[in-house]
């Protein structure tokens, strides 16, 4: 069973169709990555898979069951996290805050504002196993104000494995980063793969081919191809369209 898939998304602004039948499936422990100009449509696709955007129509569903009606929270119950193209962080609380945060959210209806977080010892060693994965343990107890850009990317990743996922929606989880920080973003996402199926929306090409299982092209709001990545890279309508290298007659 996929762990998701999307048939015939429609979304328009306007005279502008923003994902035009949009058809992918994500596989149990599968990378994806969408790739695609800007103004392609992979923002609002995003929107339309984690629930914050209706489709105009088309359907999406997880692990079989249709969840296109069902609002951002109860895609989440099913498993559903996703992070965001800009940090979405309580900056003035620590790393372990943060988490602590998603892991009640996940597990609750209300965030207990009336109890100490940090006096579950369950939600603590929930939080604190998320940490150790992304590397952030030692930075368990700083304001994530204070987090390197990169860290706080990595902070995002704990967020969401913190909620126990069965699927990731990663939406360019390199934005802004140096060199040294994409790398280590990279080494991450390398150690999830098959742990978890992700959908992988990037701008970072050498990421994207050195990451994904698959590749979908997403041009003015259509997928013109979706392959391996070492056939996505040769593919002459996709070099054309966006990749930009000159293709041979």
């Amino acid at each position: 069973m996929s762990a998701l898939v999307t048939q015939n998304l429609v979304k328009r602004f306007g005279g502008v169709t923003a994902t035009d039948n949009v058809t992918l499936s994500v596989e149990p422990g599968e990378l994806h990555a969408i790739i695609g100009p800007n103004g392609a449509g992979k923002s609002t696709l995003i929107g339309q898979l984690a629930g914050e955007i209706a489709p105009d129509s088309g359907s999406v569903a997880l692990f079989g069951e249709t969840v296109t009606a069902l609002q951002v929270h109860q895609r989440a119950k099913r498993g559903l996290a996703r992070t965001y193209q800009i940090t979405q962080l309580a900056k003035d609380f620590t790393a372990l805050d943060n988490v602590l945060l998603a892991v009640n959210a996940r597990a609750t209806h209300n965030f207990r504002f009336w109890r100490n977080a940090h006096d579950d010892s369950i939600a603590v060693d929930r939080a604190l196993a998320a940490l150790n994965t992304v590397g952030l343990s030692a930075q368990k107890n700083t304001p994530v104000a204070t987090l390197a850009h990169g860290e706080q990317r990595q902070l995002e990743i704990a967020m969401a494995l913190a909620t126990e996922p069965k699927l990731l929606l990663l939406d360019e989880p390199l934005a802004g980063m140096s060199q040294g920080e994409a790398t280590a973003m990279i080494a991450l996402l390398k150690s999830l793969k098959g742990r978890y199926p992700m959908l992988l929306v990037e701008h970072d090409m050498d990421a994207v081919f050195s990451l994904a299982d698959r590749v979908s092209v997403l041009v003015y709001g259509r997928i013109i191809a979706t392959d391996l990545p070492a056939n996505i890279r040769s593919n002459p309508e996709v070099r054309a369209a966006y990749l930009g290298d000159e293709v041979a007659a």
